[in-house]
This record gives C-alpha cells, sequence and structure tokens, in this order.
C-alpha cells in the first residue's frame, strides 16, 4: 500500500509541484490549502505524513499542529518560508517533528519525508523491550509513554530522543550523537532543536526545569538521564 500525504500549503504552484513530485516517488498526496479544514482531513484520511506550511488562511500552521498533535501520532514536517530561529523553535514545541525552509528542492524535502518515516515506521516495526523505571515506563514498539500511570503525549522525535537517552541511562550524551541519532544527518554545531527537544520532554515528564533531576544538563558535554530519579 502507498504511503499517503496530507500536504497542507495555500500557494497552489508550489503544492503542485510539490505533488506530483511525490506521486512520481510512489507517494498518495492529498493538498489542503485552508486552516480550517486540516483537523477534519487528518481525521478523515488518517495520513502516514502531514506536511505542513506555517502561513495559511484560516488557521495558521503553528495553531494546527498543536491541535492536531494530541491526537494524530504520525511525524509532522513543518514548511516554511519564515527562517525566524523563534518560529522553528514554536514549532518544534507545538508538535513538529522537522522543518524544512522554503524555497527548498524537492529532492531535498523527499529526503526529509523518506527520514521522518524511515525513522518512525521501521521502528515501530521491530519488536523492542520495555523500559521501566520505577513509575515512568517507555514502551518503544507501541511508542507510549506512561509516567505514574498516566499516558505522556510526546511528539514521534520527542520520543525518538527520549528512547536514546534512557538506552544510555547514567552516561553523558553528546548533542552531535543524539542530533545524528534523531534526524540520520550531520549536526551543525548550531542546530537548538535538541535542547528544545530536552526542554519540552523535561516539561511533559514533570523535571523542574530551573533545577532539572531527571534529565540534566552537564554543561559542555550534553545530557545525564538519571535512571533512580523516577520514583
Amino acid at each position: 500500500m502507498k504511503n499517503h500525504i496530507l500536504l497542507v500549503e495555500d500557494d497552489r504552484r508550489l503544492a503542485d509541484l510539490v505533488k506530483d513530485y511525490l506521486e512520481a516517488n510512489e507517494f498518495i498526496v492529498t493538498v489542503e490549502g485552508n486552516g480550517n479544514r486540516v483537523l477534519r482531513q487528518c481525521q478523515q484520511l488518517n495520513p502516514t505524513l502531514v506536511i505542513l506550511d506555517l502561513m495559511l488562511p484560516g488557521k495558521d500552521g503553528l495553531t494546527i499542529c498543536q491541535e492536531l498533535r494530541p491526537q494524530y501520532r504520525g511525524p509532522i514536517l513543518m514548511l516554511t518560508a519564515r527562517n525566524e530561529d523563534i518560529d522553528q523553535v514554536l514549532g518544534l514545541e507545538f508538535g513538529a517533528d522537522d522543518y524544512v525552509i522554503k524555497p527548498v528542492e524537492p529532492r531535498v524535502l523527499l529526503a526529509r519525508v523518506r527520514a521522518l518515516m524511515r525513522r518512525y515506521y521501521q521502528q515501530d516495526s521491530v519488536e523492542q523491550e520495555n523500559l521501566v523505571f520505577d513509575k515512568l515506563l517507555i514502551q518503544p514498539t507501541a511508542r507510549k509513554v506512561q509516567l505514574d500511570g498516566q499516558d505522556i503525549n510526546l511528539s514521534s522525535h520527542e520520543f525518538d530522543l527520549l528512547v536514546a537517552l534512557a538506552k544510555h541511562a547514567g552516561q553523558v550524551i553528546g548533542r552531535e550523537y543524539l542530533f545524528n541519532q534523531i534526524y540520520n544527518r550531520e549536526y551543525d554545531g548550531l542546530d537548538r532543536t535538541i535542547d528544545v527537544r530536552i526542554s519540552q520532554l523535561r516539561k511533559k515528564l514533570s523535571d523542574n526545569p530551573e533545577n532539572p533531576t531527571r534529565i540534566k544538563t552537564i554543561w559542555g558535554k550534553g545530557y545525564l538521564f538519571v535512571a533512580n530519579a523516577w520514583s
């Protein structure tokens, strides 16, 4: 069965270009140009992946992403012409898994789409042991997290980051390693997405952002997942 992508883009020329290119590479693509209709489209189609523009008529991309994430568990790739750091950070905080700055070559977009899907869905098909740390339960195969019996809603890359940290509990893990593990591409030394996702994980996992005890920052080295801090 072909993978189905929901492309949310109001620039019809760009939408047609991306749609044609993705369909030539064995995807099914549905285009939606109005932000007010995205939630319903996603519920009806249950797409494999969502490509979401930031600036749209109706609801904007950040609002859509925030509303979509609690009920849609697939990858969300944000496609935006705004190359401002705050927009990228907000997109990640609101649940996007990755972002691409327009203008973008279709082959580059295709590579990012494939990387997201490979990361998200191939891991899902391999049986993996659960990770248990007192009240924290991580289920890699089901891609679910519970803390004190309550489900924790994570984006796909937040989940992957948590698993990478938990599998190296008690070890300091550098940003470059984490970036390569999560995104499968070179770390340029400037990208802040790992820091943003660590901040989001702390919030969602009830770790004090001012004085974290569960996921610690080791300055100049990286991050430390504390195995005995989840009681």
